[in-house]
């Protein structure tokens, strides 16, 4: 039976520097959807790689006395390792350097001019060079890049422009006829409501500032704008010819079923590129879908704050699957997710080393010391309780998963098939072997519990192997099983007998305070390397500028003085709190149930280290309570609560002095 072809591929990494974790995370999620898809039995390709023209990397090229081409092969080496380290199953690592990918770009081109699609212009306007975007004085926001808010410089040179509007209503015709198109739909709405409906303007698809690019062939003075030259390796890397003359590989997979990209770079992808792709006459692509951000839990990741984390550093601490796990099942589908050194760890030892790990070592520990390793599948026809149930939920996970990965809800996939990891520990303690153990009239159902427990492991084990490929095999080689597909894991009961090895434990629990001398390293190391990038390009160091002699003081800063009436505008209460417990996403949350007279508020505070539940309960304690509710990871917070903090970072709540009842008003 020949396997239907499936083509996913990743926005390929720009070749400016080292990517981070949330650039990382892209990749893992489309090796995640290759790998399931290849699992569902489909004939996947899955295309990867190096975005390496622009003005961006000459200008970097020339900072670091190097070639462009010199800098780029550096910088590809390393996101290509990076990509490698985290186990992406790639089929290809593309890179817009090469040879047959700009021999296509210059053909490309001169087909949009000899078409009537390109014409020569003049640009005047201003200019992102991160981003390689040109604005106009409107669409900057407090004067900077509306797209990544850095500054941006004046514009002025001779460039090529494509008709934009040429195709811009078939293209919203194409979108309103496929809802599918552009995912989740909160995209779709942006891009038709904000760019497409508003009317597109014509778009710079050459520059003469600089070298670094795709030569125009008719015209020496100009290179082709990133952005073509970048749009263009999704049908160029699987052999397209702007000729006619398609590789059997671009014939076989194109048009692509999936664009993982970036919600940042979405306008690119979902206007620009299926504009060239109908001006080259060539089918859009199935679906884009634009993914949210793995976001720093205290704000936008920088070196100088000594915050980046980086994807070599998180495996070197915590090993490739728990980093794979955890930005798989942090990221929501449609918001923005959160990573930090300690949510990273917080979730290792509870889902990993708690509900995984321990659940494998006690299952083969247990099958070892009362059956020698090896339990044969029971023969008894009326089951006990709770083992029928037990069974129907584990063989239900399959379809949820599946439905979930298809939807590209791989965080739900994922929560799925740690269900039957949770349910299994909870059959441990239901059944409590270690009792039957010790009645001689119960070895045949401590045999059936074991056994139910293995199968449990393995069929789980089977679906996370998309996920978290090692750690799926090392449960299956212990159990002596291999991967299921996914029908089979609907079935319990598939062997006549199950033997176990043990395995070195698959997830030791990780004290944090462990971890943070060499966190302190890495934190340092990258506010070092600012600083001397900074020194290098002539600026004074963050640090060296704040420097002031002990004579000179420096004077603390003024707030702003208001009027009573805006004192007025702040509602503040006494709340008692009456129920608090940790939010289980942070390390830094708690989450209090305050009472407020007869109001019940739920409230989410950032004081976890400094006050445990226990002390919290009963106090009664200041809060604003006429701000807008919001949610903070996952959990509703109806107000705020107050606190003072000193210079030593020490904290202390505003708590009632005297007897006073809940709901009464400061002021």
């Amino acid at each position: 039976m020949t396997k239907k072809p499936y083509y996913i591929t990743t926005a390929i990494a720009y070749t400016s520097g080292k990517p981070h974790i949330g650039n990382t995370y892209e990749a893992v999620l489309a090796d995640a959807i290759a790998r399931f898809k290849r699992k569902q039995g489909y004939d996947v390709f899955f295309q990867t790689g190096t975005d390496e023209h622009g003005q961006k990397i000459q200008e970097k090229a020339q900072a670091a006395g190097v070639t462009p081409q010199a800098y780029v092969d550096k910088i590809a080496g390393e996101i290509k390792d990076i990509w490698d380290l985290v186990g992406t199953s790639y089929d290809k690592f593309m890179r817009t350097t090469d040879p047959a990918h700009v021999k296509q770009i210059s053909k490309i081109f001169e087909k949009f001019y000899a078409q009537g699609d390109i014409y020569k212009g003049y640009y005047e306007g201003m200019y992102c060079t991160p981003c390689e975007s040109f604005w106009t004085e409107s669409q900057l926001i407090d004067g900077k890049c509306p797209d990544c808010g850095r500054e941006v410089k004046p514009a002025k040179e001779e460039a090529y422009f494509f008709k934009m509007g040429k195709y811009a209503d078939r293209l919203i015709e194409h979108i309103e006829t496929h809802p599918e198109f552009i995912q989740p739909v909160s995209r779709k709405n942006e891009m038709m409501n904000n760019f497409l409906k508003k009317g597109l303007q014509d778009l710079c698809v050459s520059r003469t500032s600089f070298t670094w690019g795709v030569p125009v062939e008719f015209d020496n003075k100009h290179v082709v704008y990133v952005w073509l030259d970048a749009l263009a390796n999704y049908i160029t890397g699987i052999g397209y010819d702007a000729d006619g003359n398609h590789s059997e590989l671009y014939k076989k997979y194109w048009p692509a079923d999936l664009h993982l990209i970036g919600k940042d770079i979405l306008r690119f992808h979902t206007i620009y590129w299926p504009i060239f792709l109908m001006a080259l006459g060539e089918p859009l692509p199935k679906q884009i879908f634009g993914h949210a951000w793995l976001l720093m839990g205290d704000g936008k990741m920088s070196k100088s704050k000594g915050n980046v984390i980086y994807a070599d550093d998180l495996v070197r601490l915590f090993g490739v699957d728990a980093v794979r796990y955890f930005v798989l099942h942090e990221m929501p589908f449609d918001n923005d997710g959160q990573i930090t050194w300690e949510l990273v760890c917080e979730r290792f030892n509870t889902d990993l080393a708690n509900v995984l790990g321990n659940l494998v070592s006690r299952t083969i520990a247990m099958l070892g010391k009362y059956f020698g390793g090896t339990v044969a599948k029971s023969r008894v026809e009326n089951e006990q309780a709770p083992d029928a149930e037990f069974k129907a939920t584990i063989t239900s996970v399959a379809a949820k998963a599946e439905q979930k990965a298809n939807e590209l809800r791989i965080a739900d996939a994922l929560t799925e098939i740690f269900t039957i990891f949770r349910r299994a520990n909870k059959y441990i303690d239901e059944t409590m072997p270690w009792a039957l153990a010790k009645d001689e009239n119960q070895k045949a159902r401590l045999s059936d519990v074991l056994y139910n427990l293995a199968e449990a492991i393995q069929i789980g084990a089977s679906l996370l192997d998309s996920f978290m490929p090692e750690t799926s095999a090392k449960i299956l080689s212990a159990f002596g099983g291999e991967s299921r597909t996914i029908e089979a894991c609907n079935v319990f009961g598939t062997p006549e007998t199950v033997t176990v090895k043990a395995i070195p434990p698959l997830f030791a629990r990780i004290d944090y305070k462990t971890l943070e001398p060499e966190i302190e390293k890495i934190r340092a190391a990258q506010i070092a390397e600012a600083q001397a990038a900074q020194a290098a390009q002539g600026a004074q160091p963050a640090q060296a500028a704040q420097t002031q002699s002990a004579e000179q003081p420096q004077e603390s800063e003024k707030t702003p003085a208001i009027t009573i009436d805006d004192f007025a505008k702040v509602e503040l209460k006494i709340g008692e709190i009456i129920a608090c417990e940790k939010v289980a996403k942070s390390s830094k949350l708690l989450h209090e149930t305050v009472k407020f007279g007869n109001e019940i508020r739920s409230i989410v505070s950032g004081i976890a280290k400094h006050y445990t539940p226990e002390e919290l309960v009963g106090k009664k304690v200041a809060f604003v309570t006429n701000l807008p509710p919001r949610t903070v990871c996952g959990v509703l917070s109806e107000g705020m609560i107050l606190a003072a903090e000193d210079e030593n970072g020490k904290l202390s709540l505003v708590v009632a002095d005297k007897e006073i009842e809940s709901g009464a008003r400061l002021g």
